[in-house]
């Protein structure tokens, strides 16, 4: 008892002394309670702005005449933000000198990996065609260097009969404008959108 009233008297002192010295120095009472404030401001707006980023990704919508004007690389990241924006946290931008023919690169809600490789055409439809050797490039890399379970070549523009036909023998996926079209400004993932995707937690053969 006597220990515990020592400390106590000891703890009250301190306190007593502490705001006297506060009192006596009131720029001091200030600084702290704005610094406080401003803490406060800061982690309410960190909120905020996190709360408003999940409802601009859940309702995100590209028309094809935006996405045509688009300059290639912002291309590759309106391509990551719809991935984003239909469950895949990690999607990220990663185009760019030596990217091995990978622009985009997320997991989707399934597990599954995606690599994404974009090939933005300013003329769009009436542009040069994806073909064959670009097709070939994915698919050289998808898999062995990048680790990817869907791979998927995506344009703005249109796709070869030749390109398809050998995606369709090397398990690739195709998005041309029509299906880009559809999937930018709507609300269904790629996935639902594309054939023969490999089961959840399950890798393509190669």
């Amino acid at each position: 008892m006597v220990l515990a009233a020592l400390a106590a008297t000891v703890v009250l002192s301190l306190a007593a002394t502490a705001l006297q010295w506060l009192v006596a120095h009131p720029w001091i009472t200030a600084a702290v309670l704005l610094t406080a404030a401003a803490g406060a401001a800061w982690a309410w707006r960190r909120r905020e702005a996190a709360r408003w980023e999940q409802v601009r990704a859940s309702s995100l919508r590209y028309a094809l005449g935006h996405l045509g004007a688009l300059h290639h690389r912002d291309f590759e990241f309106a391509v990551r933000d719809l991935m984003r924006r239909d469950g895949c946290a990690d999607a990220r931008q990663v185009g760019g000198c030596g990217d091995n023919g990978a622009d985009v690169k997320a997991t989707d809600p399934y597990g599954r990996r995606w690599v994404i490789q974009c090939k933005h055409r300013k003329d769009g439809w009436s542009g040069k065609p994806v073909g064959t050797p670009d097709l070939q490039v994915l698919n050289g890399t998808g898999r062995q260097v990048h680790d990817g379970d869907v791979l998927v070549m995506l344009t703005n523009g249109r796709i070869t009969a030749n390109a398809a036909d050998f995606a369709k023998s090397q398990c690739l996926h195709l998005v041309d404008r029509h299906l880009l079209a559809e999937w930018a400004s709507g609300s269904r993932p790629l996935w639902e959108l594309l054939r023969a995707l490999p089961p959840a937690g399950r890798r393509e053969p190669s």
